[in-house]
């Protein structure tokens, strides 16, 4: 939206200095009209050059959005536990810390059915556990709602004040907010998979081998059982805590499933935050969407102007707020809730 204001007030600058430049030509050369004199057009003129949107509009919401409300998060109890996860530190996988996340979220889990997907990944460091955590929640329809985001921080920043709140801590906190709201309820809908990613992030340099090991894993394996045509739609969250929340329109991501979360945001009034640009990221859903799974990715890839704040010591709880886990967390659940009406 920023975009298409700045376009709108450049429009209104262009077409204001052209009419005061017609209005003192009248002016200045009434006088040669009078006199039967004119006046050529001066040659090396070119008017001012109004900024062109390269991001796609937001796509139309029906008419008549009949899908009922769905339940809300708590934010203030997300944002908690944002605070207690950085408490951890660094993240990276192998590490202690890491370590000390994984039994966070299961203490989170008690209770629920949850299941892990632990293997050992071979990385251009060494060989590391890699510990995937599935919770399940069970619906009354065939198919299955995943809902996505990574918990590890970067290895090479394993010896700097790196704590990862928005990256890393903002996905964990949501997926235990969602959890909470997904307990002990009966679903009238999919079953909803949340699933917490590990390695995520690359170990020494971002590339397709050394990235999203824990998706990679799991698409595969996922596919091998059969699991992967059961998935409905897999949505992932990355970096959805920024207090200047603006979540990308992701051009890997299937459309109608992006248009269907503009539409759940728009039914709660959340439409701003969404969708004003685009972009192409390589994130934990595409080893999903090159398996043919309906896949978006939900990040706000803009961290700080100029995205400053990404993988710095800076991206630390302060940059944060809680009114953005709640938007991005009560859109998630609406959009089950709509997937379910489909």
């Amino acid at each position: 939206m920023k975009v298409c204001g700045m376009a709108a007030r450049s429009r209104e600058r262009c077409w204001t200095g052209w009419v005061l430049v017609l209005i003192c030509a009248a002016i200045c050369f009434l006088p040669l009209a009078c006199q039967g004199g004119h006046q050529t057009e001066p040659s090396g003129v070119v008017p001012p050059q109004v900024p062109v949107r390269t991001s796609p509009p937001p796509p139309a919401v029906s008419s008549n959005p009949s899908s009922p409300s769905a339940p809300t998060v708590n934010s203030a109890r997300a944002f908690q536990y944002i605070k207690e996860i950085v408490a951890f530190g660094p993240r990276p996988i192998g590490s202690p810390s890491h370590k000390k996340l994984e039994q966070y979220i299961l203490a989170h889990l008690k209770g629920d059915q949850v299941e892990s997907d632990s293997f050992t990944a071979d990385t251009p460091e060494g060989k590391f556990p890699v510990r995937n955590i599935i919770a399940k929640y069970p619906g009354s329809k065939d198919g299955i709602i995943v809902i996505a985001g990574h918990y590890d921080t970067p290895y090479p920043l394993r010896n700097t004040k790196f704590v990862g709140a928005n990256d890393g801590g903002s996905s964990t906190a949501i997926l235990i907010e969602l959890a909470n709201q997904l307990r002990g309820k009966k679903r009238d809908g999919y079953s909803v998979w949340l699933f917490w990613t590990d390695g995520e992030e690359a170990v020494k340099q971002w590339s397709d081998t050394d990235s999203l090991y824990g998706t990679r894993h799991l698409a595969e394996k996922w596919q091998s059982d059969g699991t992967l045509k059961k998935i409905k739609a897999f949505v992932l969250t990355d970096m959805i805590g920024d207090a200047d929340l603006n979540i990308e329109r992701e051009t890997n991501s299937a459309p109608w499933l992006e248009d269907l979360i503009y539409q759940a945001a728009s039914h709660l009034g959340y439409q701003s935050h969404f969708f004003a640009r685009s972009s192409d990221i390589g994130d934990d859903h595409m080893p999903f969407v090159r398996r043919g799974v309906p896949s978006a990715d939900l990040i706000d890839f803009e961290y700080g102007y100029g995205n400053v704040f990404w993988h710095k010591p800076e991206d630390t709880v302060d940059k944060l707020s809680p009114k953005s886990l709640e938007i991005v967390g009560n859109v998630l659940l609406q959009t089950v809730w709509m997937l379910d009406q489909k």
